[in-house]
């Protein structure tokens, strides 16, 4: 019997809006593994603002941390993020994206998205840059999403209830989904 094909679950949004702590909490629940940031670790690192080939780098780091942990996941793989983030940021910062990104964004699909809404207080971090324009960025999304004909589900709320709307949604779409 083959193993059946892995969900791909990206978990996108805004900054602060709880990404890291809901993929944690998606990938216990589902007894899974889940892909983190590339770029927070990345830019830890850095003493710089990111320039345009850090987030060229960011984007290849992301796609091969999913590569590597792909193998890993039972049923699904959830992504804190995915790299849509590299090219959100680079049009932003830059004014444009990365080829490469743009040319991968349709090849690379996400079975669903869970795009968390900035129904949440703004938590101060330092990589964390925009509190001021939360609303701006969450059209973006929105319209990123959108233009990839993404299958996606907005996900509000505070505490329990935001992890139990996200559960409803993957739950949801695993019900649907041909096995």
């Amino acid at each position: 019997m083959s193993k059946p094909e892995i969900k791909k679950i990206a978990i996108v949004g805004p900054e602060s809006t709880g990404k890291s702590t809901m993929s944690a909490y998606l990938a216990g629940h589902y007894h899974t593994v889940w892909v983190p940031e590339y770029a927070r670790g990345y830019c830890e690192k850095l003493t710089e603002p990111p320039t345009w080939q850090d987030e060229i780098n960011m984007f290849h780091g992301q796609i091969a941390l999913e590569n590597e942990l792909l193998p890993q996941a039972n049923q699904i793989l959830i992504c804190d993020t995915t790299f849509i983030t590299v090219k959100i940021w680079s049009d932003e910062m830059f004014g444009k994206s990365p080829k490469e990104v743009l040319d991968e964004l349709p090849k690379h699909p996400y079975d669903l998205y869970l795009l968390l809404n900035i129904d949440l207080p703004w938590q101060d971090d330092p990589l964390r840059d925009f509190p001021h324009m939360r609303e701006h960025f969450m059209e973006v999304w929105y319209k990123e999403l959108n233009d990839l004909n993404a299958n996606y589900v907005l996900i509000s709320g505070t505490g329990q209830d935001r992890y139990e709307s996200a559960v409803a949604a993957i739950d949801g779409f695993l019900s649907d989904s041909p096995r």
